[in-house]
């Protein structure tokens, strides 16, 4: 099973993953943000119907919201603090707030400061409800973010994990080319030069289209999905050499060009210049090779490269062959099995002509028809 991993200190290959973190949602070390993104961002970017209101503790948007999980945890207004995490997003709704207008001035003030206390990244009230002045103040007090919304609890929880599963999803940036075939997402990778770019575009020739060429940007999605884009600056961008830099979109359409596309197919294009073995080639088809990606296992093939060889057409018939196997049915793990029976005897009717001519070496084969005696025409064409 072939790894994206790249050695520290050592210049990064092809397929090599450059920033990583952990699906977790606790702080790693590596990935392009590692301790997640700020309450502001999260105001900034997610839906505008949210309809955020800050109520209080504006002084804490730069706290950082590190897990996609939200939490609910209304045992912490009755002092049980247990559980409750700081980086994980709190959301309060009516019943939690009809708890607090219930206890008495001291018990609502001692809840709230105690809930507050905690430090949480950012507390939100959902369906609109009014904020008690006593937890405005101990908000304003810890510099908590406040944030009301008019969505009910379950729809903004929903929304909620949505929005943060992509934003702090395990994140990885690597050199090759993203391209949708049929629909399949097909990454294609290998050394400088190959002729990865002049094969996508021959592919967009052909109407299928680009998601990101040099830089393509991936990041997981449950259930052990990896999604690829490109990065933001080259964009619908492609390099040709000897013509530079060309912007697919104007050139072919906005129909030639996907904004992001999950990796169903890996292609590791490879000649006999490449160090890796020129001669590792499935010849069969049987060979399930992988390439682990954010956790993940894609299907991965080998093509090789050569002078004349119509890498769009072997690559259509690449992404074809994926969509076969993914519908159930594998060509190559057929042709085996009908393979297999005639070789012990118990050939399928498909497989008569050929178990005869594997075990008898053509002594079976059907004489052919008589054929008629040549008339004087086709005789006078013979001896034209």
């Amino acid at each position: 099973m072939r790894a994206g991993g790249a050695t520290e200190g050592a210049e990064p290959v092809a397929g090599a993953e450059v920033t990583s973190d952990d699906r977790t949602g606790e702080p790693s070390s590596g990935g392009p943000d590692p301790v997640g993104i700020s309450v502001a961002q999260l105001l900034e970017d997610s839906s505008p119907a949210f309809a955020w209101r800050v109520l209080s503790g504006k002084k804490g948007l730069d706290r950082r919201i590190r897990n996609a999980r939200i939490q609910k945890s209304g045992l912490a207004l009755v002092g049980h603090f247990h559980g409750l995490e700081s980086w994980r997003v709190q959301i309060l709704g009516a019943t939690e707030i009809s708890f607090l207008e219930s206890l008495d001035d001291a018990a609502r003030v001692r809840a709230c400061r105690g809930f507050a206390g905690l430090r949480p990244c950012a507390v939100v009230l959902s369906r609109g409800v009014d904020p008690l002045p006593e937890l405005t103040a101990a908000c304003e007090e810890t510099d908590t973010p406040l944030l009301g919304t008019p969505r009910k609890s379950s729809t903004t929880i929903n929304a909620l994990h949505a929005f943060l599963d992509e934003r702090l999803a395990p994140r990885t940036r690597i050199h090759g080319v993203h391209i949708g075939i049929f629909g399949v997402g097909v990454l294609l990778l290998g050394r400088s030069g190959i002729g990865k770019s002049e094969c996508a575009l021959d592919l967009v020739m052909r109407g299928h289209r680009l998601v990101a060429d040099d830089v393509v940007d991936c990041w997981y999605r449950p259930p052990g999905i990896v999604m690829a884009q490109a990065a933001a600056l080259l964009e619908h961008h492609i390099e040709i050499r000897g013509l530079g830099i060309l912007n697919v979109k104007d050139l072919f359409g906005v129909t030639s060009v996907c904004e992001h596309m999950p990796i169903d197919l890996v292609v590791l294009l490879s000649d006999v210049s490449d160090a890796a073995g020129a001669l590792d080639y499935d010849r069969l088809g049987l060979e399930e090779r992988h390439y682990h990606l954010l956790g993940v296992d894609i299907p991965e093939v080998t093509i090789p490269v050569r002078p004349g060889r119509d890498m769009a057409t072997i690559l259509e018939i690449a992404a074809r062959n994926e969509l076969l196997k993914k519908a159930g049915h594998h060509g190559a793990q057929a042709f085996r099995e009908r393979l297999e029976q005639a070789l012990l005897g118990r050939p399928t009717p498909q497989s008569s002509v050929l178990a005869n001519t594997l075990r008898d070496g053509f002594a079976h084969r059907p004489p052919s028809p008589p054929s008629e005696a040549p008339g004087p025409l086709s005789a006078s064409r013979r001896e034209r």
